[in-house]
């Protein structure tokens, strides 16, 4: 009796590739090689980028000095000879500008530098105006030195500048009324002699901004510090009031039409558009509670009302991740409802927490638009604040908005430091996107 039931032979084997699974493999492949490609394409713009701030914003960390022996005359000076500083104060930089253009001429003629520019203020387009105030406060805070020839070192003008770094080119400076071909010439023969030189420019790090015509003394320092005193202000009011509403909603809070209406709208304020807290900004801090315009705690107060939706969302996904053993562990061995979530999940869920924060603040460094609005721009601080209490409420800048208002000035050296500034705000946030690694690395718990 034979058997009805014989396996059948198969038609092929199991490792030979028919139509449809070449079909397959080669969708995959093709997957594959969008996706490469996606990534090449995404780090080819991002070396662009970074290629372009870099070439065009590291010539802003340096600048060109002219330095001459310079004779402090009394007769301009101290006409009555005291050396009193208060009677010597009376002299402003119009006493002090020729004194700095004899100075140069000088030395023309004694190195014998031929050039058809004859006469002592004709060296006036090769000077900055802010170099006459910085010989003017060397000299009172030490009158002694009037009378003297002394070695003196001041900026020189934004187009001798751009010449040196090839912003500005014969054929521009024909249709330039500030300087002209001989003044270029003059300039090559002085760097020549080694009165003219770059180097590198502390003030632009440390400095306030100046006024269209002085670009050269221009400088991000009293922006930095503004920046700083806001950043306090958000950090303060945001990590606390952000964390404590994330864990009622999270934790506490009833599930009913009012939590999900204020989670819709948490989620809703995430998505509006900065310049809108601006305007809401100006009515209430400014305008109903008279706090002062322009002031970092204002900005401050703006830019936490627009980093809370951030914070509260990342930190409510935070404390979502924290298994739920976690908390029936701890309502079992006897702990309340706050003492599990204060003990055992925050603890878990703070390198999100901290790592959502940091992001928060990071994205509020980077904010113009509500800034313009009370009016953080970039004129107006021009000293260090002096204390704390003032860095808080004395009007102040910050870093983006400097940066935009060196954007949109007509002279290419403010362009020049408009990029130079994105260098140091890029240098913030890769320095706060590195301590929001490290945190969540220090803090980071696996189960």
């Amino acid at each position: 009796m034979t058997d009805a039931t014989a396996t059948p032979t198969p038609t092929k084997s199991l490792t030979t590739s028919d139509a449809h699974m070449k079909k397959r493999n080669a969708a995959e492949m093709r997957f594959k090689a969008y996706g490469i490609a996606a990534i090449g394409a995404g780090l080819f713009f991002l070396v662009v980028l970074l290629a372009s701030i870099l070439t065009n914003g590291l010539t802003a960390f340096q600048q060109t000095f002219i330095e001459v022996p310079v004779y402090l005359d009394p007769a301009k000076l101290d006409k009555k000879g005291n050396r009193d500083p208060e009677e010597m104060a009376k002299v402003s930089t119009f006493g002090y500008a020729p004194l700095l253009q004899d100075g140069i001429f000088a030395q023309v003629e004694e190195k014998g530098i031929e050039t058809p520019l004859a006469k002592s203020k004709d060296m006036k387009a090769l000077i900055s105006a802010s170099a006459a105030a910085q010989v003017r406060d060397r000299v009172l805070a030490n009158p002694d030195l009037v009378g003297q020839t002394v070695s003196v070192s001041f900026l020189a003008s934004s187009r001798v500048d751009g010449y040196l770094k090839d912003r500005v080119t014969r054929e521009s400076v024909a249709r330039d009324k500030n300087i002209d071909a001989e003044h270029l010439d003059l300039v090559d023969a002085l760097r020549a002699e080694g009165m003219v030189e770059k180097r590198f420019n502390w003030d632009f790090i440390t400095g306030a901004d100046a006024s269209e015509s002085r670009p050269e003394q221009a400088g991000i320092g009293v922006s930095m510090i503004g920046s700083f005193f806001m950043m306090l202000v958000v950090l303060f009011l945001a990590l606390p009031i952000g964390v404590a509403a994330s864990i009622y909603l999270e934790e506490f809070a009833p599930q009913n039409r009012f939590t999900d209406l204020i989670e819709v709208n948490i989620s809703n304020l995430a998505a509006v558009p900065s310049i809108v807290f601006g305007i809401l900004g100006l009515a209430v801090f400014i305008q109903f509670m008279h706090l002062p315009q322009s002031a970092p705690i204002v900005g401050g107060l703006v830019l936490t009302l627009m980093t809370l939706p951030t914070i509260i969302i990342s930190t409510r996904a935070s404390l979502k991740s924290v298994p739920p053993s976690i908390r029936d562990a701890a309502l079992g061995l006897g702990a309340s409802k706050t003492q599990s979530v204060f003990h055992h999940v925050l603890p878990l869920a703070m390198p999100g927490i901290l790592t959502g924060t940091i992001i928060g603040l990071a994205q509020a460094l980077g904010e113009t638009a509500p800034l313009l609005l009370i009016g953080m721009v970039g004129y107006i601080a021009t000293n260090v604040p002096d204390g704390i209490a003032a860095g808080f409420l004395d009007p102040n800048s910050a870093m983006p908005a400097q940066i935009y208002e060196w954007a949109k000035r007509a002279d290419p050296a403010y362009y020049e430091r408009a990029w130079g500034g994105i260098i140091i705000l890029l240098l913030f946030l890769f320095a706060m996107n590195a301590i929001a690694i490290i945190l969540r690395r220090r803090f980071e718990r696996r189960w």
